[in-house]
């Protein structure tokens, strides 16, 4: 590479020195820093774990990409990002082809990207996932165990670092929200190495002392690494056994911890944590004015009943002498009135008796003439059966006279004769009878058995 071809060309850049050395202005040096960077390293895929992800306004893409010993800011302009797959996540594994540039107001190094791809979802984010799964899987994010902030708490916890500005937030907001609520601080670093343990046990602390009636956990933005002491899994614990509703405010509206899965209600910021678990002082003024109105309308509307109560008593109260009178008279009243029905109900019971009496002497059966009904009734069936006897005898009498006519013998009687074989079969056929058999002739006044000596067949049908 040559030397000289990496510095400007333009001469107005350069100053000279009195020694006759040439001076560079920073924008210049930058500028050739630049052009030698992107001449010796072309465009290439880079992998290594997202951090510190951040979308600005105009659509760009501002993130770092990392390994277990170095880190390199990058950038994606917007028309480069808009064809993305994805979106990036804090502690994603990715690969990103991209060329090695300077950002020359500022000198610093980092990455043009170009396109984007994922390979992983990075060692912490792949952590948290699992973690994540384990606890759901025992139901330690169930809703079912989420409790309700109270309404009016007596005081409120925070637990977070002393120098955190989410401590300064939460704190204003209490104050301006509700100052007559007093406020304790439970101090614990919110990173570190020992910071999850710290956590866990103000959590603790704050539950065994019972002084409070809401907790926030909360601390202000960060990468996933800054946030991972709210995703250790002692800490989760004593958050779901606190007997203290808690509240989380970890990070921003886009970050997620374990700890805002396991407190009883979630918010997107520190200062959000404080709006839900306060009350505002303005709206309990005016509830509590509404409120004192409806109890002075009600009691005045309660004196103003009694007032006509004690009136309507006041006339109702009279002298012994005259409630007796009115009771007197009372009593003369109910007498009559008693005496009067007693008389009306025996004069109804007698007309209904002799209604009644009436009825049944009008449906009382007559003996006699019943008797002389069913006399007549017998005559006339007696009659009736004779007659169909009758009918019956005439019509047997002639179905006799019919089959006396259609009898055989009858036949015999007009001069015919019956032929019958040995086996008493009726001969028809003159062809049937043969010499030397044995016949029966039945005639009108008896039979004769005859022996055929010859048979003269004949075939007309003339008689």
């Amino acid at each position: 590479m040559n030397r000289d071809d990496d510095w400007p060309n333009s001469r107005a850049s350069e100053t000279p020195m009195s020694g006759g050395d040439l001076v560079l202005p920073v924008s210049a040096l930058n500028r050739a820093i630049a052009n030698v960077l992107e001449r010796a390293f072309p465009l290439a895929w880079i992998a290594g774990e997202v951090s510190n992800f951040t979308r600005a306004a105009s659509g760009h893409w501002y993130f770092s990409i990392k390994d277990a010993s170095a880190q390199i800011r990058c950038v994606m302009f917007r028309g480069r990002a808009q064809y993305a797959d994805f979106t990036p996540r804090e502690g994603d594994r990715i690969e990103v082809r991209a060329l090695v540039a300077m950002y020359e107001p500022r000198g610093e190094l980092q990455l043009n990207v170009e396109q984007v791809r994922r390979t992983g979802q990075g060692r912490l984010f792949e952590a948290f996932l699992k973690l994540k799964q384990q606890l759901e899987s025992e139901g330690l994010f169930d809703a079912q165990r989420k409790r309700a902030l109270p309404t009016h708490p007596r005081a409120i916890g925070v637990v977070t670092s002393l120098a955190a500005a989410a401590l300064r937030d939460v704190v204003t907001t209490l104050v301006r929200r509700a100052p007559h609520v007093p406020v304790i601080v439970y101090p614990a670093p919110v990173q570190g190495a020992d910071s999850a343990q710290r956590l866990r046990e103000m959590v603790e602390r704050a539950g065994r002392r019972d002084e409070v009636d809401v907790l926030i956990v909360c601390r202000g933005g960060g990468s996933i690494e800054d946030l991972w002491s709210f995703n250790d899994e002692a800490l989760a614990r004593a958050i779901a056994s606190s007997p203290i509703p808690v509240v989380s405010g970890v990070g921003h509206e886009t970050d997620f911890t374990i700890a805002d899965f396991a407190a009883d209600v979630r918010a997107p910021t520190p200062t959000g944590a404080a709006e839900l678990a306060s009350p505002q002082r303005a709206l309990l003024v005016r509830e509590l004015g509404h409120h004192h109105a409806q109890l002075a309308r009600a009691l005045e509307r309660g004196i103003e009943r009694r007032a006509q109560q004690i009136d309507w008593l006041a006339r109702r109260l009279v002298s012994p002498a005259e409630r007796l009178a009115r009771q007197r008279q009372q009593l003369d009243q109910w007498a009559t009135r008693l005496a009067r029905a007693a008389r009306g109900t025996t004069q109804h019971a007698r007309a209904r008796f002799a209604l009644l009496d009436m009825r049944w002497r009008r449906q009382r059966p007559d003996l006699a003439a019943e008797i002389a009904r069913i006399a007549q009734a017998r005559a006339r069936l007696t009659q009736s059966f004779e007659r169909a006897h009758e009918r019956r005898l005439a019509c047997v009498r002639e179905l006799r006279a019919r089959a006396e006519l259609l009898s055989p013998r009858r036949t015999l009687e007009r001069g015919y004769a019956a032929v019958l074989d040995a086996k008493g079969h009726a001969v028809r056929d003159p062809r049937a009878l043969e010499r030397g058999r044995r016949v029966t002739v039945h005639l009108a006044d008896g039979s004769a058995d005859i022996g055929i000596t010859d048979v003269q067949p004949r075939l007309d049908t003339e008689f």
